[in-house]
């Protein structure tokens, strides 16, 4: 007897793992269709939380070159798609919800969908949030800085975001290749295959790195003009 027989509708792998390369494409090419704006209105509170954002690291609102765009591009793309997600984990646990108390057939995939979910979105969305100036900053001395030493911060300490990065994307993508090798599952009935989620370690840490090399072309451009206006 299968072991997962009894348990109502469980999600197929397939379904699972396709569902979700997908669902955001779709989402993503409707909105632009009907012309709907990816970036949401901001409050007052959140744009003054940007303009401080702005004046604390200058380099963020640099326009960069053709290069950096394509990587900030990526980022931000990257970054809406996992948003898109979240539905996806609210669909899921009601319906887990529902399913349990109402008809009392607890699922056994709900919520080991959801959180190998969430722990995806994390590891894609460190791009986006860097992008956006968004990653806890230890500003002790940072912010005494004047604006033109701030970025020549950013500049020197680029080096050590580097090293943490491609040990991140070089370990990542060795715990992808083994998991992978073994056809290696979670282990707890549902079974599903976990080395797509080491994947998207190796993907993360790789659109992180992309996301930094933006980042440093942009900081060097700026630091170059603060000089060159002082």
């Amino acid at each position: 007897m299968n072991e997962i027989e009894g348990f109502g509708f469980v999600m197929p792998h397939w379904l699972y793992w396709g569902w979700l390369a997908v669902m955001p494409l779709a989402i993503m090419w409707y909105m632009k269709r009907k012309g709907i704006s990816e970036e949401a209105e901001l409050s007052p509170d959140e744009q003054l939380a940007l303009d401080i954002l702005a004046e604390e690291d200058p380099a963020i609102h640099d326009e960069g070159n053709k290069f950096t765009q394509i990587l900030d591009w990526m980022s931000e793309k990257s970054g809406v798609f996992v948003a898109f997600w979240t539905v996806n984990a609210v669909v899921f646990y009601f319906y887990e919800v529902v399913m349990r108390y109402l008809f009392n057939m607890p699922t056994i995939w709900v919520h080991e969908a959801s959180y190998l979910l969430f722990g995806m979105q994390y590891l894609l969305a460190g791009a986006y949030a860097m992008l956006h100036g968004a990653h806890v900053r230890v500003d002790i001395v940072y912010v005494k800085l004047p604006p033109r030493g701030r970025v020549g911060m950013d500049i020197f300490t680029s080096v050590f975001f580097f090293i943490f990065a491609l040990a991140m994307a070089g370990t990542s993508w060795n715990f992808f290749n083994d998991s992978l090798m073994m056809q290696e599952t979670t282990i707890e009935t549902w079974g599903i295959q976990f080395y797509p989620v080491k994947a998207m370690m190796f993907i993360g840490s790789t659109l992180i790195l992309l996301a930094g090399v933006s980042k440093l072309i942009k900081d060097i451009r700026t630091f170059h003009k603060m000089g060159e206006s002082a």
